[in-house]
């Protein structure tokens, strides 16, 4: 809603919006896991590796281990190590990566319902993979 807001101050103050602060950032999350990634973390608030990967049904450790380094590098994800034995570690959304899962919710929607859709149901593809539903954030998840 804020951005939404400084959006609208921005056009009454006949300012021009541009696309660079995109720059950078859209390559890391324009990858075909990088908002699975960001989405599964949010649904459960923190993940370690292996529940990630269960969660992203298809993707590979190679593929998910690289794409958490970018996002953790675009400050997107944060990741937590316990010093234990063995060592456990977490990986957990930053303020920046919750506001992007937000941000992308009403892009869905748009998706969802535009007249040029043809889905009406999730794809083949996508049921299996338990990540590509977006959870409210007030729901408790076991």
């Amino acid at each position: 809603m804020l951005l939404t807001a400084k959006v609208k101050e921005m056009q009454n103050k006949n300012e021009v919006v541009c696309y660079c602060p995109l720059e950078g950032i859209i390559d890391v999350i324009s990858k075909k896991w990088a908002l699975l990634i960001i989405n599964a973390i949010g649904n459960y608030g923190s993940l370690r590796f292996n529940r990630l990967i269960e969660e992203l049904r298809g993707i590979s450790p190679k593929t998910l281990a690289d794409t958490l380094k970018q996002l953790q590098n675009e400050q997107l994800i944060k990741r937590t190590s316990f010093a234990e034995i063995p060592p456990r570690v977490e990986y957990s959304l930053t303020k920046d990566g919750q506001g992007l899962r937000e941000a992308v919710v009403p892009i869905l929607k748009w998706a969802a319902t535009r007249q040029g859709s043809k889905r009406k149901e999730c794809s083949l593809a996508y049921r299996k993979i338990p990540a590509h539903k977006i959870r409210d954030s007030s729901q408790k998840i076991t």
